[in-house]
């Protein structure tokens, strides 16, 4: 009796997933020709969702519609890196193309941000 229960849920859950991101009419997409100015574009956005500056490399979201940014280890007082473990997970963006627009995703709450003078592809 449990067994047809749990695959309802499951099954009901795959509908509204697929559904929501069907909504957006999304594709996992990577930057084509980059240029100086969609990898500016590129640092603009995640310094601006972010709120500082961050260090990207030239063939960021190249070859791969994932950007992952690691965290900088906290620093002491002295400004000297912090023994231990950082257990913070490191952010994540998702690019995408929609209507043949790129747009990068903050997978941690699902912010939407356009990305000007960027050629997309889908992956």
């Amino acid at each position: 009796m449990k067994i047809p229960v749990i695959l309802l849920i499951t099954a009901a859950t795959v509908v509204v997933a697929c559904q929501t991101t069907a909504d957006h009419g999304d594709s996992r997409a990577r930057i084509h020709n980059p240029t100086a100015a969609s990898r500016a574009a590129l640092q603009q956005v995640v310094n601006d969702v972010l709120g500082t500056e961050v260090l990207l490399a030239d063939d960021a979201l190249t070859t791969s519609s994932l950007l992952i940014i690691e965290r900088s280890p906290p620093r002491s007082m002295q400004n000297v890196p912090a023994t231990g473990r950082n257990t913070e997970a490191p952010i994540q963006f998702q690019l995408v193309l929609t209507a043949g627009d790129c747009i990068l995703i903050d997978t941690r709450d699902g912010s939407r941000h356009p990305l000007p003078n960027v050629n997309c592809v889908a992956e």
